[in-house]
């Protein structure tokens, strides 16, 4: 007796039929093409390696995403990639091993051992773009507009880009000389935004009164383009390397605005994303449609040590299925023409031409005429019919 459950898939594992997938590969190709214009070459990287070259520089969030197994050849640790960022870091750090600025580019699929949010899929198309070996904020500007043009591109609108520094944070801790114990609870404390906690951390541990009120501060910078001016006065006596940060942000900001002027941008100091590997500006893209970040991004410097060449680096990457399901693009598939299933030399002849034009010839493998329901499944408006030896394409 036929199990009638075995149709059914793991939770956050979907199949994608044919008109989703027609949407989600015509999107693939044109934000592909879309980067190859700005010079972002396509890479494809392997879905399984070993473990201690998967997790390079990776934050415990993605060590406990991703899936392990034993090598039954080596007997080693390895992973099934659910980030594509430490393996495009090792193909610039060892294999391309270039002297000047690399720009790589992705689309492909990554596994996780659970959804990262509510409704969310445990199988992503991570799709994204990494710029290496430029430590300039040019680099930076050049990622947070190409990321705004993927969203621009594909019809995603109302699109905001909110930017943080996680430098101005691990500075202000550093100042503070914080064991780590207390750092982690500052952290942990400032990604919940529980500022009674905050102030109970930084009352208890901080004896400088100028940093334990910057570090309250910067917990509860956030919003529309003035919460940088805001920053900027709070932060006037600070280390300079804090103000040296604020002012890589402030050179961003000017630079992204002098190529898209009507861009809105938002700031969340106290956004500290992949903390663990981030060294600079963090940024993500947000929609009203969606409840997370459509896109996000950062910089991530010396991630290659590990590979035997430390690199500037930064980039950024979205989960296609998103796109598709947010893009207010529709991609109409093309009709097809029936073909008769004969045993014709001129008959093969124009259907080869046919294909060859980019036209879709299908073969009617029965012997009758097709009715309207089966040229509909096929998705057919037209036939090759023979008309006085020659053969014709005429609509159906």
């Amino acid at each position: 007796m036929t199990d009638a459950k075995r149709w059914l898939l793991p939770d956050g594992v979907e199949e994608i039929l044919p008109a989703e997938a027609h949407k989600l590969e015509s999107l693939r190709r044109q934000l592909l093409d879309l980067y190859e214009s700005w010079g972002y070459q396509l890479v494809i990287t392997p879905l399984i390696e070993f473990l201690d070259s998967l997790l390079v520089g990776s934050s415990h969030d993605l060590d406990l995403h991703t899936f392990k197994i034993t090598d039954q050849l080596s007997g080693r640790m390895m992973g099934i990639r659910a980030d594509i960022t430490p393996q495009a870091a090792r193909i610039d750090a060892y294999r391309l091993n270039r002297e000047g600025p690399v720009r790589l580019c992705y689309a492909d699929n990554v596994l996780h051992t659970k959804p990262r949010g509510i409704m969310t899929s445990r199988v992503p198309i991570r799709i994204g773009a990494e710029l290496y070996g430029h430590s300039g904020v040019e680099c930076d500007i050049e990622l947070v507009c190409l990321m705004h043009e993927t969203l621009n591109a594909i019809a995603i609108d109302n699109i905001h880009i909110v930017l943080g520094h996680v430098g101005i944070f691990r500075s202000l801790v550093e100042a503070a000389n914080l064991d780590v114990e207390t750092e982690q609870s500052l952290f942990e404390a400032v990604q919940r935004k529980a500022y009674d906690e905050i102030d109970e951390v930084l009352n208890t541990s901080v004896n400088d009164a100028d940093l334990k009120k910057m570090l309250q501060q910067l917990s509860r910078l956030s919003g529309d383009e003035k919460t940088l001016a805001e920053a900027l006065s709070v932060f006037s006596n600070a280390p300079d390397s804090v103000k040296a940060e604020l002012q890589e942000l402030v050179a961003i900001v000017e630079g992204v605005k002098q190529r898209i002027p009507d861009i809105v941008l938002c700031f969340d100091l106290c956004e500290l994303r992949g903390y663990e590997y981030h060294t600079g500006i963090v940024f993500a893209a947000y929609t009203p449609e969606y409840g997370r970040a459509v896109a996000k991004g950062g910089r991530y410097d010396h991630i290659g040590e590990v590979f035997g060449r430390a690199r500037p680096a930064s980039g950024f990457d979205s989960d296609l299925k998103v796109l598709a399901k947010l893009s207010a693009i529709e991609f109409q598939q093309r009709k097809g023409i029936i073909a008769p299933n004969l045993n014709d030399e001129a008959l093969r002849d124009s259907i080869s031409t046919l294909r060859q034009q980019g036209e879709i010839v299908i073969i009617n493998l029965t012997d009758r005429p097709l009715d309207e329901n089966a040229r509909t499944e096929m998705n057919c408006d037209r036939q090759l019919v023979n008309n006085q030896g020659a053969w014709e394409v005429e609509p159906l």
